[in-house]
């Protein structure tokens, strides 16, 4: 497609958009063997584009990083999901590619124009409640191996370790007293947590049944050893599964539960009884307080929930404030 083709049509801004358009999808059936739902997909998104433009009394050809700008800040402003928008905007990029190298244009509008932050989504929590039913579970289950639950679930409760550092804890990391765990986290950078009551209780319990888990030499140095495990301790997935059971007993949603869960539920519990945000930070290992932030968020969108549901203003005008 030449430049020149189109000069008949500069004065109908209309018409010269939907032949660069319809030019620029035939390429891609063409000559980059899009399947027609591809580009059925691209076509409606530079319908809606020109539309867009042709309201602004412009040219695709002399189409400005403003009005692409303008454009995208319009599908904000009506609540477009922005991976709608980024894959929008991912069309118009290659349009105007095509567009400078048939030399219909000399530049790019898009160049400069940044995709939308994809939010980052809300971590699953379990409510207080939630967590005690678990624990409940995890107390009735009988022999040692209760025993071992019961101290795992109040030991990841009471710190938020990740899972991997929760079965990887070495005896030694526990205080003589019993009231801190030094964790080694990522990038081999320790940590101290301090324990609940409720946590120290349930490793004070678990100890002496501890020697049942280890193999026949009976020196491991793990806080929760395993006799099958090559590595010498129970894995990730084995705990993961016996917390999948404790929903199912505890009446929760399987999906709902799992060790990473717990870890949230540490954190958006804190923060919801006043806990420092920085303290937070460090006991859960995160180089960046940015990433801790996430559960202040997870505490706004739970009040939000708690005025909509129960306020008696909901249907109303409370509801229209949030």
């Amino acid at each position: 497609m030449k430049q020149g083709s189109s000069q008949s049509h500069a004065k109908d801004p209309k018409l010269v958009l939907s032949r660069y358009a319809e030019a620029f999808l035939e390429m891609l059936s063409v000559e980059r063997g899009a399947s027609p739902k591809t580009v059925e997909s691209y076509r409606s998104d530079l319908t809606t584009f020109e539309k867009f433009v042709a309201k602004r009394g412009e040219e695709t050809s002399k189409t400005s990083t403003e009005t692409v700008r303008g454009f995208m800040a319009s599908m904000g402003n009506v609540g477009m999901a922005p991976t709608t928008m980024s894959r929008r905007l991912s069309a118009l990029r290659q349009f105007f590619a095509f567009l400078v190298a048939e030399g219909i244009r000399n530049d790019d509008p898009t160049a400069s124009v940044e995709s939308p932050r994809r939010g980052r989504p809300l971590p699953k929590v379990l409510s207080e409640a939630d967590v005690g039913k678990l624990l409940a579970c995890a107390r009735a289950v009988k022999g040692p191996r209760g025993v071992r639950l019961v101290a795992l679930v109040e030991l990841l409760y009471a710190t938020g370790l990740r899972v991997s550092e929760l079965v990887g804890l070495p005896v030694g990391a526990l205080a003589r007293d019993r009231s801190v765990v030094t964790v080694r986290g990522k990038g081999g950078k320790e940590r101290m947590v301090p324990l609940s009551l409720p946590a120290q209780e349930a490793i004070e319990a678990w100890l002496p049944v501890r020697p049942q888990f280890m193999a026949n030499d009976k020196n491991s140095p793990w806080l929760f050893p395993s006799k099958s495990a090559k590595e010498g301790h129970l894995t990730r997935g084995m705990f993961a599964l016996q917390l999948k059971e404790l929903a199912v007993d505890a009446g929760l949603s399987v999906s709902a539960v799992s060790p990473h869960v717990l870890r949230h539920a540490f954190a958006s519990h804190l923060l919801a009884h006043d806990a420092d945000l920085r303290s937070v930070q460090q006991m859960l290992g995160h180089a960046d307080i940015s990433t801790t932030q996430i559960y202040t968020h997870v505490l706004d969108e739970r009040l939000k929930s708690l005025v909509r549901n129960f306020h008696p203003l909901a249907n109303g005008l409370a509801n229209n404030a949030l």
